[in-house]
């Protein structure tokens, strides 16, 4: 899930994340793998596969998963048949949702699509109707605790990043870059022993829509129903909760 990227929200998706461990390491397989497919296996040549395998070391996916799923993806086999889908759509107080999808079955996916965003209160719309509104970045998320700014700052603009921001209130510092980037910035925070809590290629919102008392409660639920449909990869909205609704709703 990707919102207004507050902190918080990465908390809570970070949660989320923990809780469904055994799903999450099968979205990053399949992801791993279609990279490899698509680009081959070497990740220094492959920015989406490092982006991939990146991501699942964040949530220490264990080195042999990673290693397998690449060698799927380059040695063919039922790898071929998942392709890429995305379906657009709106959630509470107009919210623009994105969802990426993996599948071997268009047909199954787009109707379980379809129903969470009925069953939770949205709609389905139609290609390219809220994509518009979003920019491809690279990002990376880092505890302020752990790490100095002007210590992120030295290798990230050194390494191609476009804007460092520092988020006090937040506790975190984020690093964006273009997705071109994102493999060297990940090897040359690797190389300074700097450890993101979040590395990914992830899509940012131009503006957000504030949402608050029930209608953020509703659009929270819906985007959790949809991460939990199997196909689904990543989810990304233009929302913005407050800081106080969303420590409440997440209590």
């Amino acid at each position: 899930m990707a919102g207004h990227n507050k902190w918080s929200s990465i908390k809570h998706k970070k949660a989320a994340q923990d809780a469904k461990r055994g799903k999450i390491f099968t979205r990053y397989i399949r992801e791993i793998t279609v990279a490899a497919r698509m680009g081959g296996g070497d990740p220094e040549a492959n920015p989406r596969l490092r982006a991939a395998i990146a991501a699942a070391k964040s949530v220490n996916m264990p080195k042999d998963n990673i290693e397998r799923a690449i060698a799927r993806g380059t040695g063919g086999g039922d790898a071929a048949n998942i392709e890429e889908v995305r379906y657009e759509g709106y959630g509470q107080g107009g919210v623009a949702i994105i969802v990426d999808c993996m599948t071997d079955n268009r047909n199954r996916t787009v109707s379980e699509v379809r129903t969470a965003f009925n069953k939770g209160g949205g709609s389905l719309g139609e290609s390219g109707c809220v994509s518009w509104m979003f920019h491809q970045k690279g990002q990376f998320v880092f505890d302020r605790e752990k790490h100095a700014e002007e210590e992120i700052m030295e290798v990230a603009l050194e390494a191609g990043a476009e804007d460092v921001e520092d988020r006090p209130e937040e506790g975190c510092i984020t690093v964006t870059c273009d997705p071109a980037s994102f493999g060297e910035l990940e090897k040359a925070f690797e190389e300074a022993g700097m450890q993101p809590q979040v590395a990914e290629i992830t899509w940012i919102p131009e503006t957000t829509v504030t949402v608050e008392g029930e209608n953020a409660e509703k659009l929270l639920k819906l985007i959790d129903r949809l991460e939990d449909l199997d196909d689904v990869q990543n989810v990304y909205a233009n929302y913005d909760i407050p800081e106080h609704e969303l420590e409440r709703i997440t209590a």
